[in-house]
């Protein structure tokens, strides 16, 4: 028999259904699992609502209270900063709002060797706005989140859903996450690192013709895949969402568009979305100048925002258990369109 790497943590049914034959899974679809197909979710739907402003609108553009106590240090042009010799667990509410404009900014900030708690992490996030649970979610103000020792590049044959693909938090949400952080307990040495895109980067490497096209567009988001691979809470859900978002803070343009929950293009055929899509995943995954690689520790944080980046874990063969991380997340405002914002290098040049 052949041997088959371990399934992810959901368990996927197909690897319980091993062929005499050819020593490989045989169930491919996860519908034949009766504990998904059986499954009735325990809460309803998310209804939409408009969220208090952003706490980024509030911060001082120079970020001197924030800088009067911590040392940037920029990781990439693009994306990616390092704050040292700071505790985040010690921010008052006005570093703490230029934090989020930082964020806003650089997409994604790390911190190392904090003192951080999971209750002063809840608490400290509060402050972001209202505190999200995930699909998955069993405890209603932190999310678990561990790694992946499977074979992704063969689990997409077992699932409809791409895991493993870069992404923004539930983007199929009627109002997606706008900050997420993530804290990490256990980590192994080597393995499980976390990249992060710019989606503003992203945005401005298109070309104006191709910008034009994708400004006038929805993109179809949707947690079927996701619901048909885990057990999820809420009922699944489509929505069309604009391809290319205004940030609210920043008036950034910012490409919005993900591998691990866009189908498509809601205005164009079923051949143009696809040809669409699959240029786009060409483009998301050799945008290296908008690329950020975080090698955790134990104690590192990082906060990123979920609205102008795109993420994925690093899969690895480290063992399982060898990682675990609690995730905060808050809600954010229902995406929009401005046709007066501008991209972040159409800002620059002028």
């Amino acid at each position: 028999m052949v041997n088959v790497r371990p399934a992810p943590r959901e368990s996927l049914e197909a690897y319980k259904h091993i062929s005499p034959d050819s020593g490989y899974p045989t169930i491919v679809h996860p519908h034949y699992n009766p504990k998904i197909k059986s499954h009735v979710p325990q809460d309803p739907p998310y209804k939409a609502f408009t969220p208090s402003k952003d706490r980024g609108s509030y911060a001082d553009p120079e970020k001197k209270t924030l800088f009067s106590v911590a040392k940037p240090v920029e990781l990439t042009e693009s994306i990616g900063t390092e704050l040292k010799n700071v505790q985040l667990s010690q921010f008052n509410d006005k570093q703490l709002d230029e934090l989020a404009a930082l964020v806003n900014e650089r997409g994604v900030v790390f911190l190392r060797d904090q003192d951080l708690t999971t209750d002063r992490q809840v608490e400290i996030f509060e402050h972001f706005g209202i505190l999200d649970k995930h699909t998955t979610q069993k405890d209603k103000k932190h999310f678990i989140v561990s790694g992946s020792n499977a074979d992704w590049r063969t689990v997409h044959k077992y699932t409809p859903w791409p895991m493993m693909e870069f992404h923004a938090d539930t983007s199929f949400e009627i109002n997606p996450p706008s900050y997420s952080l993530l804290r990490m307990e256990e980590h192994p040495e080597v393995g499980g690192d976390t990249a992060w895109l710019s989606g503003y980067g992203l945005y401005d490497e298109l070309s104006p013709h191709m910008q034009r096209l994708v400004e006038g567009l929805h993109a179809i988001h949707t947690s079927r895949f996701q619901y048909d691979t885990t057990i999820p809470n809420r009922p699944p859900i489509d929505t069309h969402h604009p391809a290319v978002r205004t940030h609210p803070v920043t008036g950034l343009k910012a490409l919005n568009v993900n591998l691990a929950y866009c189908t498509g293009f809601a205005e164009l055929k079923k051949a143009e979305s696809d040809a669409l899509l699959q240029f786009l995943n060409l483009h998301i995954h050799s945008s290296d100048d908008h690329y950020v690689r975080w090698k955790w520790e134990i104690g590192s944080i990082a906060m990123w925002d979920n609205r102008a980046t795109l993420h994925r874990v690093i899969p690895g063969n480290y063992p399982s258990g060898a990682r675990r991380g609690i995730r905060t997340t808050v809600f954010g405002e229902k995406p929009f369109y401005d046709v007066k914002s501008e991209g972040r290098q159409e800002r620059a040049e002028r």
